[in-house]
């Protein structure tokens, strides 16, 4: 308190002493007596307000003024976090990207996606609204989903007709065609999109193929990331 006090006279001094001085340039000749004395009335009144503050709260006057700044701190971080709140979610995106396989990073039409430890690219997509855990194939030529997203997604499972032959990697299989009514990576929704759905036991991980690839503007692997991009 006592370091706080000295500022405040040393304050008082200098405003003084400016004040003195500048009196006897001749820029302030313009200034009337009444200005230049009314002008240190308010300086002498501010700094005896500011001892009889520091008097009277001199024991709660360090308490109060952390309190203060620490409203002060959280009042500019806040505001800081509102105005950049689109570039702080982007950041977030791609950090959660790099640490979590299969995120998507959103930045505008285009969605990024990290390789997974194995190699792929293990993609976190909504079937109907419900998250399905995809991985890439484009050697698939529709999306094709198993038993467990297929009725996550609500598709009813008990009245398909699986005509459709298709390979997986435990060999030949057989599929039902159904048509998707919207299925989303991120940003990007795609509705009505053709796909397929494996039979119980014959797929292990539902394919992103090539009837949901094609609707976007552009694919591509660049390095270790999966760039998708939609249509406006």
């Amino acid at each position: 308190m006592r370091r706080l006090l000295w500022i405040l006279l040393a304050v008082l001094t200098i405003a003084l002493l400016v004040l003195v001085l500048q009196q006897n340039e001749a820029a302030l000749a313009e200034l009337s007596r009444f200005e230049t004395s009314s002008l240190e009335t308010k300086i002498m009144a501010g700094a005896l307000v500011g001892l009889i503050a520091l008097t009277l709260f001199r024991q709660r006057f360090s308490r109060v003024l952390e309190s203060a700044l620490i409203w002060v701190i959280l009042a500019a971080l806040l505001t800081l976090g509102y105005t950049y709140r689109f570039e702080l979610r982007e950041v977030a995106d791609r950090m959660l990207a790099e640490l979590i396989p299969g995120y998507v990073a959103t930045k505008g039409r285009t969605v990024e996606i990290a390789r997974g430890a194995g190699g792929g690219f293990s993609v976190g997509a909504h079937v109907n609204g419900a998250r399905v855990a995809m991985v890439l194939d484009t050697g698939a030529s529709a999306v094709v989903l198993t038993q467990e997203a297929a009725k996550a997604a609500g598709l009813p499972l008990e009245v398909l007709n699986y005509s459709v032959n298709v390979d997986t990697a435990n060999g030949r299989a057989r599929a039902a065609p159904v048509t998707l009514d919207r299925l989303s990576i991120g940003d990007i929704t795609e509705r009505s999109v053709p796909a397929l759905v494996a039979q119980g036991g014959q797929l292990r991980t539902s394919l992103l193929g090539m009837s949901f690839l094609n609707r976007l503007e552009s694919w591509e692997v660049r390095g270790d990331k999966l760039m998708l991009r939609g249509y406006p």
